[in-house]
């Protein structure tokens, strides 16, 4: 009997073996989602009955963050750094584009490089919430955000970029900073989707 409580032991050690090896590890909580890019927000979020959130993002600094590594100021800061091209350095990049440094494959068809720090910067990655009918179930209370990877930005969101790690950091306040690119949904919007 203690013969066959061994060998069963040892079977299902090795079967659990195999499928590690043909599976790998389970998955981390925090997968990686895919970067869609900021043309598909803005096909929803263009509007004034949506919020306009595409067009306060266009006019923002945020919408500039790539461009301005090609200035004059960031050349200098640059040189003065030791990079030869801040538009090609890592320690400029993670802060002036939306998900530097992930693998290329979490990079959609419609991202570019060149919109700077766009909605997925704040929101998250939005290949799990960007479809309409996420949005919609996300307005309506049926899903949590956080279960399909949109964030709800606070100021530990900001502070991953605006902090002394940057070269022209001067102080952010949160509080002060946060209206000048605030882009909510309109209430009366919002008032449509609340079923709950």
């Amino acid at each position: 009997m203690r013969k066959t409580w061994i060998n069963l032991i040892v079977a299902t050690v090795a079967v659990a073996a195999v499928l590690y090896a043909v599976a790998g590890p389970a998955a981390s909580a925090e997968t990686q989602r895919m970067y869609v890019g900021v043309a598909k927000c803005k096909t929803c979020h263009k509007t004034d009955a949506q919020g306009a959130q595409f067009p306060l993002w266009e006019k923002s600094s945020h919408a500039k963050a790539f461009a301005n590594l090609a200035g004059e100021k960031a050349k200098a800061i640059a040189k003065e750094k030791g990079i030869e091209d801040p538009q090609k350095a890592d320690a400029c990049l993670k802060c002036h584009v939306t998900g530097h440094g992930v693998d290329a494959k979490f990079l959609g068809e419609g991202f570019l490089a060149s919109d700077g720090v766009q909605c997925e910067a704040c929101h998250g990655a939005g290949g799990d919430y960007n479809k309409m009918a996420t949005m919609k179930s996300l307005a309506k209370g049926e899903i949590e955000p956080a279960s399909v990877g949109l964030v709800l930005p606070d100021a530990k969101t900001c502070t991953k970029c605006h902090n002394d790690g940057s070269p022209t950091f001067k102080g952010f306040e949160f509080e002060k900073m946060a209206p000048k690119i605030a882009h909510a949904i309109p209430a009366e919007r919002k008032a449509q989707y609340k079923t709950k």
